[in-house]
């Protein structure tokens, strides 16, 4: 009996010993993601869409063009500075995940789709100094970089990746939603939207993303996420059914068009979805109308940045 005790005893500290090491592993600074400090700023590779030119330059100078295609040119300094924030840390990100290397050779293209707005012909003063007054600052959970999702306007209330972007990994541990009320400064275009579809069109739109339903003939939305946001919609056509989620339908439908998940009303008649709504985006991360109003509201770029996640903080990784 006492050996029988001694042995579980002693497999028992084995296994807590082995489940240490993978944890110690798991979390090592031999990682990636690890947002480490760095002698000087970064260069990274831009591919250019427009031209298929590759270029270096630094971090900072790719982020000044990164928020002038982001954000107004008459934003407050402190909204700019927190896009910065954000953005550097979604490139930092990026790029530790292997960034567009083997699409591109590059570290980071000027495609929204593929990563973020690139326009430094917008390049204001202002923006200038914003990227320059947190120069080096990114967030990070746990020492490892945030993925820094960001959108134009949130509805009032941001979601998680998995509702807002139908992301297929597990929940980043410090995403949360936001309950962030109304916005009088967001414009009425972004507030209130309306998008309609013929169901033909819809057919040639949604064929492009694998939805072979034949001719279609109804749409339904079937659930939705803990922020009323559209997690699944069936598709009803003359070949059969087939479901989507709400954040690929919007992709697949034109995401200037249908400007959220955040839909108020959805109704199929005389051949024809028309659906109506609020908020510009996906709806995870920082909110650009949001971060806005904070920056009115006296907040520093530093605490609008870490407004829209929790447990996160901010680090300097370079000067």
């Amino acid at each position: 009996m006492r050996f029988s005790q001694g042995y579980r005893l002693v497999a028992g500290l084995i296994l807590i010993l082995i489940a240490v090491v993978i944890v110690m592993v798991s979390w090592s600074g031999s990682r990636d993601d690890i947002a480490r400090e760095m002698k000087q700023e970064p260069q990274i590779t831009v591919y250019f869409n427009d031209t298929g030119e590759k270029r270096s330059m630094g971090l900072e100078e790719y982020l000044q063009g990164v928020v002038a295609g982001e954000m107004f040119p008459d934003w407050p300094v402190e909204a700019y500075g927190a896009q910065a924030i954000f953005a550097r840390s979604f490139t930092l990100a990026l790029i530790a995940e292997g960034g567009l290397k083997e699409k591109y050779g590059a570290d980071i293209s000027t495609n929204i789709e593929e990563a973020q707005a690139y326009n430094p012909g917008a390049i204001t003063p202002e923006i200038k100094q914003a990227v320059e007054n947190t120069r080096g600052q990114v967030l990070t959970y746990e020492d490892r970089y945030v993925k820094g999702w960001f959108h134009a306007y949130s509805g009032g209330i941001t979601t998680t990746a998995k509702e807002g972007l139908n992301y297929q990994e597990a929940e980043p541990p410090y995403i949360k939603s936001v309950d962030l009320g109304e916005n009088e400064y967001a414009p009425e275009d972004v507030r209130s939207w309306e998008a309609k579809y013929t169901l033909a069109e819809l057919q040639g739109l949604l064929a492009e993303k694998g939805i072979n339903v034949g001719q279609i003939q109804d749409l339904k939305i079937t659930k939705r996420g803990p922020t009323d946001r559209i997690t699944e919609i069936q598709v009803v056509g003359t070949d059969g059914t087939d479901t989507i989620h709400g954040a690929d339908f919007r992709i697949a439908v034109d995401s200037t068009k249908m400007r959220s998940t955040l839909v108020t009303d959805w109704e199929v008649a005389e051949g024809v979805l028309t659906i109506r709504g609020t908020g510009y985006g996906h709806g995870v991360g920082l909110s650009q109308w949001d971060a806005f109003k904070m920056a009115k509201e006296g907040k520093s770029p530093q605490e609008i940045a870490t407004a829209f996640f929790k447990g996160v903080e901010i680090k300097k990784l370079y000067d």
